[in-house]
């Protein structure tokens, strides 16, 4: 650094204004660099602090993680949820707390935690595309992203105010970093590095802050930070669609910078915007920040280009096309929502039996093996194969066999939890997902859906029919990229194969082959 550099951040780090973190966090950070951290004080850390401890429970037992059992103590909560989901927590909670609106600023203290709870929220999103990063340690670190800036306007309000007014009047979409550099000697980037590093926090969290404006200027040799790094650049890019004047400019930033630094595609961009507005609103709940109204992210890209083809209208005509523009806006939501609702419909929907397609459960399984290589869990799958179905076909015809389909999945549905998954795998074959379920709560699911099946009544109105279903039950907890969907439904086929080679109407668990190489 150089001299007017070292004398500012020497200033700004020596400054009573510059917040602190609370005690629990700085002991929470200090136990889990340990290795040999023990749980009960990680437990006893936590626990000492009761609005920390109340706040912990509270998220443990919303419907943000959905567990069946009351959570009541704080080691309930690290049992469950994990030592990094609790860390990131506490960390969430201390960071959001710092800080008091400084007088006569420019700054907005509150605006500033809503766009980084966005930013946060999009760097949580974007892991489920990148197999091996914490979703909770990226949320904390996109909710640190720009912390420079509250840290300058805290410490330094005056000289950063002449940044703030120079911003307002180039627009908010210029470079900051140049006014900051030219006021302060330093950018927010560089200060917000300098900071969590005062403040004891992992280098992986430094670098992607100091690196989240320019990824491509990181020097170091360790990919996991520069996925980190590419996550958090990316995340600010859809904040800035959010809170810029400019938002088709960082939209198509992200679609071009998504591809190459993530392989995100055409279509996966735009799943992850048509919904990221409502886990905003959602997180925002749970951690308690203020959130204004946040809209689709399609509607702000519309009502940008429509402002924008405005300015080529003389004011009457602006005026004109406005109000048409906003009753055209208002129709093309919903015919929008319309064709999604169809095309969802058509795309991920069996036509006969009203389930998900084979198509829809590749797409799911794999994204769910994602998830559990991410958060170290467990996942079950069912193959599902009915018994003699060709017999029906032959005897009564195809009509008899379509019915017995259809409501063999109505039967199913009843048999599994809400979240779990069916799927029509193909011909007279089903497939079900069962996340976060061990092999034994898996084999309880599957002979509860195998008695279900055998003691209902399929009756046309005419006659009365008796099915009975063979079921291969797979387990698994995924450790990398290497776990394949195809090795994973390979173990199912195979143990369904040995329920029909047993007698059907059974479900069989997969066993790796003993050496005799007998069937499992």
């Amino acid at each position: 650094m150089s001299k007017p550099q070292n004398e500012i951040l020497h200033h700004i780090l020596t400054s009573a204004q510059l917040p602190t973190l609370p005690a629990v966090a700085v002991r929470l950070l200090e136990l889990t660099s340990q290795d040999d951290a023990a749980l009960t004080d990680i437990v006893d850390c936590i626990a000492q602090d009761m609005a920390f401890s109340a706040k912990i429970l509270k998220v443990a037992n919303s419907s943000f993680y959905n567990f069946r059992q009351q959570v009541s103590t704080v080691n309930q909560a690290v049992a469950l949820l994990g030592i990094n989901a609790v860390r990131s927590l506490v960390l969430n909670f201390s960071f959001l707390s710092l800080g008091k609106q400084p007088e006569n600023s420019l700054f907005s203290l509150e605006m500033f935690w809503e766009r980084s709870l966005v930013g946060a929220t999009a760097a949580k999103m974007l892991t489920t595309h990148v197999p091996g990063v914490d979703p909770d340690t990226l949320f904390t670190i996109g909710l640190l992203q720009n912390i420079g800036q509250m840290i300058f306007a805290l410490t330094t309000p005056a000289r950063y105010n002449t940044v703030l007014e120079k911003l307002a009047v180039a627009g908010q979409d210029v470079d900051a970093t140049e006014l900051e550099e030219e006021a302060l000697t330093l950018s927010h980037a560089t200060l917000g590095a300098e900071v969590v590093k005062f403040w004891g926090l992992p280098s992986t969290i430094l670098a992607a802050i100091r690196h989240h404006h320019t990824p491509a200027a990181y020097a170091g040799n360790d990919p996991y930070e520069q996925k980190v790094i590419n996550i958090i650049f990316l995340s600010d890019l859809v904040a800035g669609i959010f809170y810029s004047h400019d938002p088709q400019r960082h939209y198509r930033q992200l679609h071009d910078e998504a591809d190459r630094l993530l392989g995100l595609d055409d279509l996966g961009l735009k799943n992850f915007l048509t919904i990221i507005h409502r886990e905003i609103a959602r997180l925002g709940h749970f951690l308690e920040v203020s959130i204004h109204s946040v809209r689709p992210v399609p509607e702000i890209i519309q009502e940008a280009n429509i402002r924008l083809s405005m300015l080529q209208h003389s004011y009457e005509e602006m005026h004109r096309e406005l109000i048409r523009a906003k009753q055209d806006l208002e129709d093309v939501r919903k015919q929008l929502t319309e064709k999604n609702l169809l095309l969802e419909r058509l795309v991920n929907i069996d036509g006969l039996t009203g389930i998900y397609n084979h198509r829809y459960f590749r797409t799911f399984l794999r994204s769910e093996i994602n998830r559990c290589i991410n958060n170290h869990g467990s996942l079950s799958i069912i193959l599902a194969d009915i018994d003699h179905f060709k017999q029906f076909n032959d005897d009564y015809g195809h009509q008899t066999g379509d019915f017995i389909l259809k409501e063999l999945c109505v039967v199913a549905k009843e048999a599994i939890r809400q979240y779990d998954l069916i799927a029509r795998y193909g011909g007279e074959e089903f497939v079900y997902v069962l996340p976060e379920t061990s092999r034994e709560t898996a084999m309880i699911v599957a002979h509860r859906l195998c008695r279900a099946i055998a003691d209902n009544d399929f009756s046309d109105g005419y006659r009365h029919f008796r099915v009975t279903i063979s079921l291969g039950v797979a387990s698994a907890k995924p450790e990398s990229t290497e776990f394949t969907p195809h090795e994973f439904i390979a173990q199912a086929d195979q143990a369904l194969y040995k329920a029909k080679h047993l007698g059907r109407n059974q479900a069989v668990l997969y066993q790796s082959a003993p050496p005799s190489g007998d069937l499992v």
